[in-house]
């Protein structure tokens, strides 16, 4: 598995149903944590089947080397059903996620003595509850109906960092549940410094307007919670003169990622058009070029689509930073990987790995507010070149003792056996 490292072969393999709503990538870090976590896992020996709610024919996502089976819902006719008739053939299921298939693995599952455990990936975050209030008390006469029970009977409730567990907790009444903190990450790039290169080239050949400039780097879905609006008026704040005394400031701040609410997406240019902030769209496919407007040279504020593999390497390898504002952040996985390709991280104490980011010097923690934004800017523009290079060093060593690929697979495969 390329950017993987060691992986210890399994004595004695697994094998392990996972339970996700889509493998889409388009829609976030768990289903890009499922491919990778069981890319790294089958490495190792184990054996790995991922159903989802998926329509029934859709095709499996590029690099799913494992058997995937769209079930077309999660209910008791489908999921349940199909574990039914298939559980003898695991020694464990996972429930990536809340609310959709818990309380049917729990009773498709129900006296025959095989363990399921349970990611929330962040869905017990009290920060949902303060944002969307009546969607909060929905969930709570849910989780009196069947959530709490699925949670409470799950052989594991696992989490992906400390300060996801204790978020955790006081979210939901009653909450009883086996916690379990587990490892969490993601791949590195290719380690080869020419394939490196090849990727930042290929990603500034097909984006030329960022050759030469330093930029800024957000990468991740579009969405209310990262924070994006605080992002974008804290960098207007920041061009305004809050940073004048910096000896370098980054010349653009690039947002590349997949938008489903294509609302979001005209709020977001419209608040940048509001604060005189010239803007670059190339969110079209094959766009390389600027459009009418503010020249590729001049636009501070450029929009790129969701970017592939190698596209993404590149991006990260090009930007001399990544942001995230985020408003709620379970884990994180672009954080993950612009620390494993040494680049600091300028990040709100709202994403739950923040922590383990500042204590290894390996990037900038704000507020998840404008102040908080402009706070994460100003700092990094007033950085010595010196004191960039040893955090971008510093971000390599976080990646490789906290989030790498191997490590969180040896961790998830451990906390099954102590499931079992």
């Amino acid at each position: 598995m390329s950017g993987a490292g060691a992986l210890r072969v399994a004595e004695h393999p697994l094998r392990i149903l996972r339970v996700i709503n889509t493998l889409r990538r388009e829609d976030g870090g768990p289903s890009e944590s499922v491919l990778r976590s069981s890319a790294a896992l089958r490495e190792m020996g184990h054996q790995v089947e991922v159903v989802t709610a998926d329509p029934l024919g859709t095709q499996p996502p590029v690099g799913a080397e494992f058997p995937f089976r769209p079930l077309d819902g999660f209910g008791r006719s489908t999921l349940g059903r199909w574990l039914e008739e298939n559980r003898l053939r695991f020694d464990a299921v996972i429930v990536q996620g809340l609310w959709q298939a818990a309380h049917t693995v729990r009773c498709a599952l129900r006296g025959c003595g095989l363990p399921y455990l349970v990611f929330p990936h962040g869905m017990l975050d009290p920060t949902f509850a303060r944002l969307y209030p009546l969607k909060h008390i929905k969930k709570q006469l849910y989780w009196w109906w069947r959530e709490g029970r699925a949670l409470r009977e799950a052989a594991a409730v696992c989490f992906t960092s400390e300060e996801e567990r204790e978020r955790a907790r006081g979210t939901f009444r009653p909450y009883s549940v086996k916690e379990r903190v587990v490892a969490y990450g993601t791949l590195r790039p290719p380690r080869s410094a020419e394939r490196q290169e090849a990727m930042r080239a290929a990603f500034l050949k097909k984006y030329p307007v960022l050759r030469g400039r330093d930029f800024l780097l957000f990468l991740g879905r579009l969405h209310h919670k990262k924070g994006l609006h605080e992002l974008i008026e804290g960098f207007a704040k920041f061009r305004e003169g809050q940073g004048a005394g910096a000896s370098t400031s980054p010349r653009a701040l690039v947002i590349a990622g997949p938008c489903g609410e294509p609302k979001l997406l005209r709020a977001l240019m419209r608040h940048a058009e509001r604060l005189g902030l010239a803007q670059l769209n190339l969110r079209e496919a094959g766009a390389g070029a600027p459009e009418a407007g503010p020249s590729g040279e001049s636009a501070p504020l450029i929009w790129l689509p969701m970017l592939g593999d190698d596209l993404k390497w590149g991006a990260l390898l090009a930007s001399e930073a990544f942001v995230l504002a985020s408003h709620q952040e379970n884990f994180g996985i672009a954080v993950a990987e612009a620390l494993a390709c040494g680049r600091p991280v300028l990040i709100s104490d709202k994403v739950n790995i923040w922590r383990e980011i500042a204590e290894a010097r390996a990037g900038l923690v704000a507020p998840d507010t404008v102040a908080g934004a402009l706070d994460l800017l100003t700092r990094w523009a007033a950085l010595s070149p010196e004191a960039r290079a040893a955090m971008g060093e510093s971000a390599i060593k976080c990646f490789e003792q906290n989030f790498e690929i191997s490590r969180a697979a040896e961790s998830l495969a451990q906390t099954i056996r102590d499931c079992l």
